[in-house]
């Protein structure tokens, strides 16, 4: 692995080529080889100081990016995924570099107007925060789950939001258990926001309600073990009358209610994004398994769901490298069948975890991506 150099290093190691205080004792004609070696080193120099600026600066694991700034001004629209990476080659890398003054506020959050300084200390980078004309002062690595409140996310909220606060996986046995839509009052087979609706198994607990079209299983493609049931959201309800059936009013929906559809009560809680992006602590190897919107291929900023969650060790802010699975072809040479090698196809940031598979936002795609690509902890 390249290490980072100083140009006074540099210039040490060019000083054997040269020693002018022999110069006294050459003969006359020794001028013009001393001014042809004072050209040469001075080539010398200029190429090496050239390789110098060119290399990436490694600080032990942490690649700094070529470009980064050494002050940034935290942005609204900002995520901590862009910031990483004007610092850093790889993002994921980013709680290395960070340290933390317990003395402040949420020492956690990064907010808009924020001043980011990158220093070095005993040759390690470290970056520093500057808030509300407070000193300077150090930071650390945490991942805590908080609310939001206006500070910046990990990736983009937009491309997520809706899978933030509902079950969207579930056991088979919840989903059927819960309260279902029997019929709605003008005997529309579909129904939309405005429209009421009568459901059966309604807590009197509960005044508000979400509902769901039970999915397709989430099946692991090595093992075949029924990782989850898909409940794909349909739209939000209020009660208007208890009973049995209850009468409920929906209040908005993203596509048609039917008779069957499953209703789950609210969960108010809404996820926060405002996690560091890290590497998992051990090795991670699974799949993609889904795409949510049904596309084939897949890319930037696309939720896919992998089968490996929770139990495996995955949490909210892993990222993971996609490698494109190799094709089957035949060899035209030996005959038979062989597995091409996979390929780097781009990174992806779980942001919701379950017990047996994770949601992710893909960051970034060098090729395209598609269900069965393996997914692996960072290198």
């Amino acid at each position: 692995m390249l290490k980072y150099r100083s140009l006074s290093a540099i210039i040490r190691m060019s000083r054997p080529l040269f020693h002018p205080e022999k110069v006294g004792d050459w003969p006359a004609c020794a001028g013009h080889r001393f001014a042809k070696g004072m050209q040469m080193i001075r080539k010398l120099l200029a190429l090496l100081l050239a390789a110098w600026l060119a290399w990436p600066v490694w600080a032990g694991d942490v690649v700094l990016n070529p470009d980064h700034p050494e002050r940034y001004v935290v942005k609204k629209g900002d995520t901590l995924w862009d910031i990483s990476k004007r610092f850093l080659r790889d993002p994921w890398l980013w709680p290395e570099i960070w340290y933390v003054n317990p003395q402040i506020e949420n020492p956690h959050l990064i907010y808009p107007g924020d001043v980011l300084y990158l220093t070095w200390v005993d040759g390690k980078p470290q970056l520093r925060l500057q808030r509300g004309g407070h000193p300077t002062v150090k930071l650390s690595p945490r991942v805590r789950v908080e609310p939001i409140r206006q500070a910046i996310p990990a990736i983009p909220v937009d491309a997520i939001r809706q899978f933030l606060t509902r079950p969207l996986v579930v056991d088979e046995g919840d989903l059927m258990r819960a309260a279902y839509v029997v019929a709605s009052p003008d005997e529309h087979i579909v129904t939309g926001a405005g429209d009421r609706i009568y459901a059966r198994g309604i807590d009197p607990d509960h005044g508000r309600y979400d509902l769901f079209e039970p999915g397709d299983p989430y099946v692991d493609p090595v093992t075949g073990e029924v990782l989850g049931y898909a409940a794909e959201f349909r739209g939000s309800a209020s009660v208007e009358r208890f009973g049995d059936p209850a009468t409920l009013r929906l209040e908005r929906t993203t596509r048609e209610v039917a008779i069957g559809d499953r209703l789950l009560p609210q969960n108010s809680e809404e996820l926060s994004t405002s996690f560091f992006p890290h590497a998992p602590k051990g090795a991670i190897e699974g799949q993609i398994i889904s795409v949510m919107d049904g596309v084939s291929q897949i890319g930037q900023y696309q939720v896919v769901v992998v089968n490996r969650g929770a139990r495996e060790g995955l949490e909210p802010g892993h990222v993971l490298r996609v490698l494109q699975a190799g094709a089957e072809i035949e060899d035209p040479v030996a005959g038979g069948k062989v597995r091409l090698p996979d390929e780097e196809a781009g990174l992806l940031l779980v942001f919701r975890t379950f017990d047996k598979v994770s949601f992710g936002l893909v960051m970034e795609a060098v090729r395209p991506m598609h269900v069965q690509d393996k997914v692996v902890a960072p290198e």
